[in-house]
C-alpha cells in the first residue's frame, strides 16, 4: 500500500468546557452501569459529543452540532418521573440534556433530532453555571422499613439551578415535559457573580461566589440560610477569592476550590472550616467527589490533577483527615471540568480542558490502573476524496477545503518548492449553523453540504487555462423541499445519480441527480422516502430512564460500488438494506411522471413519499422477510466489498441482482466484524467461518474504536484495511483466522523450538505452576479507564493482602488477596448487559469449528501468490499473525515469507481520516495497473495544534 502522510489539514480541536454523565454515581448499583448511560462533552464551538462508555470501550455515538459564536459552558442531565404503564407497571422517565453558554438562556436539546428543542431565558444576568437537583428517592418507614410514596403534590422530577452574573440563582422547573421559570433566589446584600452551584439536598442549594463567599439557600422559599466567608485572598493578589467550584459529599460536607489554589472542607451542620489543603499553585477550576465520599479530585490552572483520600485518625482520635494522595499532569493546559460515574464494578472520573482531550482516570483504583486519553478528533471522519481527480475534501465548523495531491514530480501543477499538495478550493457556508456532513462525488464534480437546517449543492470544475489546478465552485439551485429541513448525513452514490439525505429525525430520503444543460447537473424536486424495517423496541427498566428514539439515530450509510444497493446502520445495532428496482411505465402509482415532476401542485404526504418511483426506478427494502438481525452494539462503520465483475444484464428489467453478490462488511462498536449477504440478510461464508472469538487477540484488545475502512482487491488479493485514531490494521480475507486451539499449539511449538528441553524450561514451568496455584484467577477487569499497572511500576504502594481471622485464634488467620475479582452474588444481575458473553463466544467458536471441519471453509493448503503487505511503506510493524503455511511464497521465481493473515501498526498518531487516491478494484484505469492501493493518511497530532494562551505561567 502506497501511503501519503499528510498534515496540511488545519483542523482545530475545540476546548472542552463541560462534562456530564446522564446518571449520578451510585456505589450500590450492581454491574458496570446501566444501558442508557451516556457522557456529554460540551466544546467551545457549540458542539456536544455523546459518548457511550461501553464498559471501557468509549464509543462516540453522535455529535449535536453548534453554530457561529456559540459555546457550551455547562451541561446537566435530568430524569423525568416514572409514569404508570397500561399493565399496572411503571414506564421509565425520559432522560433530558440541558446546556448553557455565554447567554441568559438555558437550552434543552432534542437528542433524537440532534438540535435544540427549547430555550428558557428571562430578565436576569448572564448564566455562568448550571446544576440539576438530585433525583427523588423514596424514604423508608421506621417501623417496617416499607418505602413511602411521594406526598400529595410533591414534585418527584428534577429542577435546574442556574447561577447568574448578577448574583441571582434561577430555579427552572422541568415538569410536564417543559422548561419553565419557577423562582428567583438572590442574596440580600452584595450582588456578586455566581461562579459555581450544586445541591446539598433536594431543597438546599450551595453556591460559590466571586466575593470570597459561599451561600446556602432553600429553593422552596428562596430564603438565604447561611453565608460562609473564605476571608481575604493571598498577599499580593486579589483581596476577594473566586470560588470556582463547590461540591457536596454524601454526608453533606461542602468541598470548595478557589482562586488561591486551596481545597477547603466545611462542616455540614455548623458550616465551620474543618480543613484546608494547598493542593495547587494556581486557581482550582473544578472539584469532583466519589460516590461514597472518601475520594476528592481537583483540577486547576497549573495543569495538575490532584487526588485526595480520607485518612482515619489514630486510636483515640475520632477525627479523620484528608491527605493528598498524588498529583499528576495529564493535560497540557488547564484542567477545567470533571464528571464522575461509579457502580460496584466501575469507578471513573473524566476530565477536560482547553487541550481538547478527554482523560479518563480511575477513581477507586487510582494508582493501580493507568489513565486513558480519548481522541480529541471526530470519530466520524470529516474527510472525503475523489480518486479519479485526486481531490481530498475536509470540513469543520462552517468551512470546506479542497486539496489536490500530486502523483509525482512530473505533475504539471506541482509546486516549485516540491510540495505534493495544493489548496485548490475553499468554501465558507453562509448562516450560523455548523456543517453536520459533507460529501464529494467520486468523479469530483459534485459537492453536497448539509447543516441541521439546510442542504446545499455545488458544482466543482477545473478552471480553464489554470496550470495550478484551481477549481471553479458554483452553487447549484436546490429545490426548497430538499434543502429546508436540513440533514444529519448526506452522501452521493458512486455513479453520481442519487443524493441520499438522512434527515435530523433519521428519516431517509432519496433525490435524483441528472445532467443539466445550464448548470451541469440538477436535482429533481421530488423526494422518495425510504422505509426502514420495523424493529422491536428495547424495554429498559424504569429506574434506567429512556432515551426515546435516540438509539434509532442513523450513524453510517453506504452505497454499493455500482449504486444498486444502499445500507444504513444506527446506534442500536440495526442494519437495513435497500435495492434499486426498475419499473416500466410513466411512474409509480401515478405519483411521479417519467421526468420526476409531481402530477399535482399540492405537496405530497409522507405516506405518498414512502412509495414513489423516480424516473422509473424505486428503492425497495431488501430481504423484507428476513432482515439483517440487530447487533449487540451500535454500528461503527459499514462497507460493501467491491465487485470484480459487472452484473449480468437482462433484456427488459435492467440489472439482475440475483447474479451479483453484494457482501456488506459491518463493524460494531464492540469490534465485532461480520459480513452479510445484503440481498438475503444472511451471514456470508467468510463470516460464518470467522466469528468474533477467532479475531486476533491484539485486535480485540484495541481500545480506540475503528473510524473507517478501505479495500485492497487486485489480482486475487483480498485485503481489508481498518483504521482508528492511532492504529492501522490489515486483514487478509483469503485466509481464515486461526482458532484459539491453533494459536496455543503454534505458540507451544515455537516455544519448544526456541527452548530445547532443559533446566530453563523446567524452571519456567515450575514458576508458572506456582503462580497458577497461588491465584488461578482470571484477569481482573479494569474499572473503566486503562489497564492495571504492574505492581513493580506502581507509584502508589498500597497493601495488596489482608489477614482474615475468624474467631479469637489468630494463628488460624488467612491471607486474602485484595486484588481478587469481586465474587458474583447469586441472583445479582449485570444491568448493563443481560447476555453471557463467554457462552456466546464459545458457541460461535464451536459453530465455526464445525463449519471448517465439514469442508465449508476455503482451502488454504496452497499458499496464495500475493505480495507481502505493501504497507512496507510503513516499516514499523508491531505485530503479525501466525502463518498458516510453512511453505514460502514464490514471487517472480524468488522465495519470500508466507503471506500474513493480518498486520498492524501504531506508527501513526491522531488520525483525522484515511481516504483512497486511486480507483477501486476491478477498474481498468491507469491508476490501478500497479496493483497497489494508494491512500492519504491525514494526521492532526495535538502538538501541531495551537492552544489558547494560558492565564498563568507554566508550573513545571
Amino acid at each position: 500500500m502506497d501511503i501519503h502522510r499528510c498534515r496540511f489539514v488545519s483542523y482545530n480541536p475545540q476546548a472542552i468546557n463541560a462534562l456530564a454523565f446522564s446518571h449520578p454515581p451510585s456505589a450500590d448499583l450492581a454491574g458496570r452501569g446501566v444501558p442508557t448511560l451516556r457522557l456529554a462533552i460540551g466544546r467551545a464551538n457549540g458542539d456536544i459529543e455523546i459518548w457511550n462508555p461501553l464498559r471501557g470501550a468509549w464509543f462516540q455515538e453522535t455529535v449535536l452540532h453548534g453554530g457561529k459564536d456559540r459555546s457550551i459552558e455547562g451541561l446537566a442531565w435530568t430524569l423525568d418521573p416514572q409514569e404508570d404503564g397500561p399493565d399496572g407497571g411503571k414506564l421509565p422517565g425520559k432522560l433530558r440534556l440541558f446546556s448553557i453558554g455565554f447567554s441568559t438562556a438555558v437550552t434543552e436539546w432534542d437528542l433524537e433530532n440532534g438540535r435544540p428543542l427549547r430555550h428558557s431565558s428571562g430578565n436576569y444576568g448572564e448564566i455562568w453555571c448550571l446544576a440539576a437537583q438530585p433525583r427523588w428517592q423514596a424514604t423508608r418507614r421506621g417501623q417496617d422499613g416499607k418505602l413511602l410514596p411521594a406526598a400529595e403534590g410533591e414534585f418527584t422530577g428534577q429542577h435546574l439551578a442556574a447561577g447568574c452574573a448578577d448574583g441571582s440563582i434561577v430555579i427552572l422547573s422541568t415538569a410536564d415535559d417543559n422548561l419553565k421559570f419557577l423562582r428567583l433566589v438572590r442574596p440580600s446584600t452584595k450582588r456578586a457573580r455566581v461562579l459555581s452551584v450544586t445541591f446539598q439536598s433536594r431543597n438546599t442549594i450551595v453556591a460559590g461566589y466571586a466575593d470570597s463567599s459561599i451561600r446556602l439557600f432553600d429553593i422552596r422559599t428562596g430564603q438565604q440560610l447561611r453565608t460562609i466567608s473564605l476571608g481575604k485572598g493571598p498577599t499580593g493578589g486579589s483581596k476577594e477569592l473566586l470560588v470556582w467550584s463547590v461540591k457536596c459529599l454524601p454526608d453533606g460536607t461542602i468541598v470548595s476550590g478557589d482562586s488561591a489554589g486551596e481545597i477547603r472542607f466545611w462542616d455540614a451542620k455548623n458550616f465551620s472550616l474543618t480543613q484546608r489543603i494547598q493542593g495547587h499553585q494556581a486557581d482550582v477550576l473544578d472539584v469532583a467527589v466519589s460516590a461514597n465520599g472518601d475520594t476528592v479530585v481537583s483540577g486547576g490552572a497549573d495543569q495538575r490533577t490532584v487526588v485526595y483520600r480520607k485518612k482515619e485518625g489514630e486510636k483515640g482520635d475520632k477525627k479523620s483527615r484528608w491527605v493528598e494522595l498524588m498529583h499528576r499532569r495529564y493535560h497540557s493546559h488547564d484542567v477545567k471540568t470533571f464528571a464522575v460515574y461509579e457502580t460496584k464494578d466501575i469507578s471513573i472520573a473524566v476530565s477536560g480542558g482547553p487541550d481538547a482531550t478527554p482523560v479518563v482516570l480511575p477513581l477507586r483504583e487510582f494508582g493501580k490502573e493507568h489513565h486513558r486519553k480519548l481522541s480529541s478528533l471526530p470519530q466520524i471522519p470529516q474527510l472525503a476524496s475523489s480518486p479519479s481527480s485526486r481531490l481530498v475534501m475536509s470540513f469543520w465548523d462552517r468551512e470546506i477545503s479542497l486539496w489536490r495531491l500530486a502523483r509525482g514530480p512530473t505533475s504539471a501543477y506541482e509546486n516549485i518548492d516540491g510540495q505534493r499538495q495544493r489548496l485548490v478550493g475553499k468554501i465558507m457556508i453562509q448562516g450560523e449553523e455548523n456543517i453536520t456532513s459533507a460529501m464529494l462525488s467520486q468523479d469530483g464534480k459534485i459537492l453536497a453540504v448539509a447543516t441541521i437546517a439546510d442542504v446545499k449543492l455545488f458544482a466543482v470544475r477545473r478552471r480553464k487555462g489554470d496550470e495550478k489546478g484551481a477549481l471553479r465552485i458554483q452553487k447549484l439551485e436546490v429545490p426548497k423541499g430538499i434543502s429546508d429541513e436540513g440533514a444529519r448525513l448526506v452522501t452521493i452514490s458512486p455513479d453520481s445519480r442519487w443524493l441520499c439525505l438522512i434527515r435530523p429525525n433519521s428519516d431517509i430520503h432519496m433525490a435524483r441527480i441528472q445532467p443539466s444543460n445550464t448548470e451541469g447537473v440538477q436535482v429533481l424536486p421530488h423526494l422518495a422516502k425510504v422505509k426502514r424495517a420495523t424493529r422491536h423496541a428495547r424495554h429498559e427498566k424504569a429506574s434506567h430512564g429512556t432515551l426515546g428514539e435516540y438509539e434509532r439515530t442513523i450513524r453510517s450509510v453506504i452505497f454499493s460500488d455500482d449504486s444498486k444497493i444502499f445500507a444504513s446502520g444506527d446506534i442500536s445495532g440495526c442494519v437495513d438494506t435497500w435495492v434499486l428496482g426498475t419499473e416500466t411505465g410513466s411512474g409509480a402509482n401515478g405519483h411521479i411522471k417519467s421526468n420526476g415532476v409531481s402530477e399535482s401542485d399540492d405537496e405530497s404526504s409522507d405516506d405518498e413519499d414512502e412509495d414513489v418511483a423516480i424516473e422509473g426506478e424505486r428503492w425497495q427494502i431488501a430481504a423484507s422477510d428476513s432482515p439483517i438481525p440487530r447487533m449487540k452494539s451500535g454500528i461503527a462503520l459499514m462497507s460493501f466489498r467491491p465487485q470484480g465483475t459487472p452484473p449480468q444484464k437482462l433484456l427488459a428489467n435492467g440489472t439482475d441482482h440475483r447474479h451479483h453478490e453484494y457482501r456488506l462488511m459491518v463493524l460494531t462498536s464492540e469490534h465485532q466484524l461480520m459480513e452479510f449477504e445484503a440481498l438475503n440478510g444472511k451471514l456470508s461464508d467468510w463470516s460464518r467461518r470467522n466469528p468474533k472469538a477467532y479475531l486476533p487477540a491484539e485486535f480485540r484488545g484495541v481500545k480506540d474504536r475503528a473510524m473507517g475502512c478501505m479495500w485492497d482487491l487486485f489480482e486475487g488479493r483480498e485485503r481489508l484495511w481498518l483504521y482508528g485514531t492511532s492504529w492501522l490494521w490489515m486483514f487478509d480475507l483469503l485466509q481464515d483466522f486461526p482458532s484459539p486451539e491453533q494459536i496455543k499449539a503454534e505458540a507451544a511449538a515455537t516455544a519448544e523450538e526456541a527452548n530445547p528441553p532443559g533446566q530453563l524450561v523446567k524452571a519456567s514451568k515450575r514458576k508458572r505452576d506456582l503462580h497458577e496455584e497461588a491465584g488461578n484467577e482470571r484477569k481482573k477487569p479494569s474499572s473503566g479507564a486503562g489497564d492495571q499497572i504492574p505492581r513493580s511500576q506502581a507509584d502508589i504502594h498500597l497493601g495488596s493482602k489482608a489477614r482474615k481471622v475468624v474467631g479469637s485464634d489468630g494463628s488460624r488467620g488467612e491471607w486474602v488477596s485484595l486484588d481478587k475479582e469481586r465474587s458474583r452474588v447469586p441472583g445479582e444481575e449485570d444491568e448493563a448487559y443481560e447476555y453471557d458473553e463467554t457462552f456466546a463466544a464459545s458457541s460461535e467458536a464451536n459453530l465455526a469449528r464445525l463449519r471448517r471441519e465439514n469442508g465449508s471453509a476455503v482451502e488454504n493448503a496452497t499458499p496464495q501468490k500475493q505480495l507481502d503487505a505493501k504497507g512496507n511503506a510503513t516499516p514499523a510493524v508491531n505485530g503479525a499473525g501466525p502463518t498458516p503455511q510453512k511453505q514460502p511464497v514464490e514471487i517472480n521465481g524468488a522465495s519470500s515469507q508466507p503471506a500474513r493473515r493480518w498486520w498492524h501498526t501504531y506508527k501513526y498518531r491522531d488520525i483525522l481520516g484515511i481516504v483512497p487516491l486511486n480507483t477501486v478494484a476491478g477498474d481498468s484505469s491507469e491508476e490501478q495497473t500497479s496493483g497497489n492501493l494508494e491512500v492519504a493518511v491525514v494526521e492532526r497530532p495535538m502538538w501541531d495544534v495551537e492552544l489558547p494562551g494560558r492565564y498563568v505561567r507554566d508550573y513545571e
